[in-house]
């Protein structure tokens, strides 16, 4: 138990550069409370005591602001940076060495029976706001931008943006801080930049052919 409650705290002070001891940690860190509190409500959950489970995690969505389900999978060194809003399901699976951002939501998308909720792989940051809903896989190694809204299998290695999320790099070499998500491409701005300059390509060949349309007596118009 201790070298898990170590293991935690150094996830903190690796992915945070404003974590500055681990005594601030321990008490002022509510992503890692909502972790630990999930710890326990997700062991009474396997051992069928559902409701005190809920009560548990419900006391621990208010002190912190994180809802986890306790039916929820967690796996090692997950970190939950702010964490104001996130939600994570019943049903859904964190694989190890994951970030997520506040306002996160890993949920369902009606009211299907069995795994309804995504399963997440190892190495992945999700960024704030971003949604992710539905059961299927998000490989490793994927960064999910911010705001972005996933509703479809992520390959692993890859970076996703957009509503609805689409993947704009794939098995590329990563360019700098895998935590800095905010310098990611956006597809729909990088479409509307093209068909802009199509269209004043277009503009400017109308106009061209205006300048040498045909008058009466075969002459050309200037």
């Amino acid at each position: 138990m201790f070298r898990q409650l170590r293991t935690d705290i150094e996830t903190v002070i690796d992915n945070d550069p404003a974590a500055r001891n681990k005594f601030e940690i321990i008490f002022t860190y509510s992503g890692l409370h909502a972790i630990w509190a999930h710890r326990l409500a997700h062991r009474l959950y396997k051992r069928h005591w559902f409701t005190v489970a809920r009560i548990i995690s419900q006391i621990s969505r208010f002190f912190t602001g994180i809802e986890i389900h306790p039916g929820a999978t967690i796996g090692e060194r997950l970190f939950i940076d702010h964490g104001m809003g996130v939600v994570i399901g019943e049903t859904c699976e964190i694989g190890d060495n994951v970030v997520i951002y506040q306002g996160v939501t890993l949920g369902g998308t009606g009211k299907e029976k069995g795994k309804r909720h995504p399963t997440i792989g190892n190495n992945v940051v999700i960024g704030s706001g971003a949604k992710v809903l539905g059961s299927f896989e998000v490989g490793d190694n994927v960064n999910i931008g911010s705001n972005s809204v996933v509703l479809r299998e992520i390959p692993s290695n890859s970076t996703v943006v957009g509503n609805p999320g689409r993947v704009v790099k794939r098995n590329g070499e990563r360019v700098g801080d895998r935590l800095d998500h905010t310098k990611l491409p956006d597809p729909v701005i990088e479409m509307l930049r093209a068909m802009q300059s199509e269209i004043q390509a277009l503009k400017t060949e109308l106009e061209r052919e205006r300048h040498r349309q045909p008058v009466a007596g075969g002459e050309i118009r200037k």
